[in-house]
């Protein structure tokens, strides 16, 4: 498996296992429905967890533009890959998405809220405010660049380095994402929010593109500060 396969099925797996979480707690009819944030939160955790056990080998997997563009940015990660691993882990989210649609194909119909079908795709804010949405995604980013750096400087006994990574985004989406949905990751984003708008999802609404640009932008830099700074205050690590 190559980088950029890698990347792609992990990304995918990703967003199954993470946006299908949400559709279960949001969707009418589903056995898991209003389960609540905890079940979400553990969820997208072990999402990112069985990603990442899928990819690392392989890639390192990024799955997450922001992480790549960080890496990049730190000397950690050649240029040259950067442009195809994003392309990547967005084909990735958007495949993920297409199987959380197909996966729960009944229960559009039945969901009358246009905001809960759109929250299986993409995220939305709590309170929308830009400088405040900005500043969310930015500090959640930062906080999973450090702790990914941090995590690499450590030794970890074989196949437990994912558990940490799970754990880390665990922490970040109970204490951080209620603010924003935590996005932390453009693609995981973007990828799932071009899916809702192309899919014939019954009912569906818009896809708020006019908040799109928030989960991509504060990510890569909240990422990239996060990566440096770490860099910066351990510089031989």
């Amino acid at each position: 498996m190559n980088g950029f396969t890698a990347e792609f099925i992990g990304t995918a797996l990703l967003i199954l296992l993470g946006n299908g979480v949400v559709a279960g707690v949001l969707l009418r009819g589903s056995k898991s429905e209003n389960a609540g944030w905890l079940v979400i939160s553990i969820a997208w955790a072990l999402a990112v967890t069985m990603g990442v056990f899928v990819a690392s080998a392989a890639s390192g997997a990024h799955l997450n533009p922001a992480v790549t563009i960080a890496l990049a940015v730190t000397g950690k990660f050649d240029w040259a890959n950067v442009a195809p691993y994003i392309i990547a882990q967005m084909l990735g989210a958007i495949l993920g998405s297409v199987l959380v649609w197909l996966q729960y194909l009944p229960h559009w119909e039945r969901t009358e809220d246009q905001g809960a079908k759109l929250a299986v795709f993409a995220t939305a804010p709590a309170i929308r405010h830009t400088t405040s949405n900005l500043i969310s995604e930015f500090i959640g980013t930062f906080v999973l660049l450090f702790g990914l750096s941090a995590l690499g400087a450590n030794k970890f006994a074989e196949g437990l380095n994912p558990m940490a990574v799970g754990a880390l985004i665990l922490a970040i989406g109970l204490s951080l994402g209620g603010s924003t949905g935590y996005a932390i990751n453009p693609a995981r984003d973007l990828g799932p929010r071009i899916a809702h708008a192309i899919l014939p999802i019954a009912g569906k609404g818009g896809s708020d593109w006019g908040y799109a640009w928030i989960p991509v932008v504060a990510p890569i830099l909240g990422g990239i500060a996060g990566a440096v700074t770490y860099g910066a205050l351990f510089p031989a690590l």
